[in-house]
């Protein structure tokens, strides 16, 4: 068995591929005092402000980086739904995209809840919204990617959720703390090599 080096100033993970390729049987959704707001045209500032709210203990990076045409050419586009995750007092707690650009699949883009949230039965009530969303008439396949910088828990709530893992394989990317695109203090269960090594 050996081990690959990883440059000081990159991040590698694993990420794992999951698939569901048949209609949930239907079952009540779960109570929650949540509720989803979908974003029609999402503006890229506001979208980013969820993003980093959700995903910065996770690394979530893709969507920082990108342009603003770039990511408006996503996030309102027809074929892409997102949603945010409100709480009682209105404030946005969550976030849910589905990418339906792929005829007859889509992809669960992102999925995810601040970090206060976690271990409380709401990811639960999302996978179950996320679900009764996605599976449309002429759909037959929905899937989605987890990595091992994600929440602990993530490979095996998708499991549990009706997903089934069909690919691995291995990411690096450039440290996303190192240029500011996240503050340093980001993720403080991952060190930052390229910090150390300053």
């Amino acid at each position: 068995m050996g081990l690959t080096p990883v440059a000081s100033d990159q991040i590698a993970t694993v990420v794992t591929s999951l698939e569901m390729r048949a209609r949930p049987k239907p079952r009540p959704l779960p109570d929650s005092p949540l509720r989803l707001v979908e974003w029609k045209h999402p503006e890229p500032d506001k979208y980013r402000a969820l993003f980093r709210r959700v995903g910065t203990p996770w690394l979530w990076f893709s969507r920082l980086v990108m342009d603003d045409g770039r990511l408006r050419g996503i996030i309102a586009h027809p074929n892409v739904s997102v949603s945010a995750v409100v709480d009682p007092r209105g404030i946005e707690v969550g976030m849910l995209e589905l990418d339906f650009r792929e005829p007859n699949q889509v992809e669960l883009a992102f999925f995810g809840l601040v970090p206060e949230l976690a271990g409380q039965g709401h990811g639960k009530w999302l996978m179950a919204h996320a679900l009764q969303r996605a599976w449309l008439s002429d759909i037959r396949r929905v899937w989605v990617h987890t990595c091992t910088l994600d929440h602990p828990a993530a490979l095996g709530f998708y499991v549990k959720s009706g997903f089934t893992p069909y690919h691995r394989a291995i990411e690096t990317f450039t440290d996303p703390r190192l240029d500011g695109t996240l503050p340093a203090g980001a993720a403080p269960h991952i060190p930052c090599l390229g910090m150390l090594a300053r």
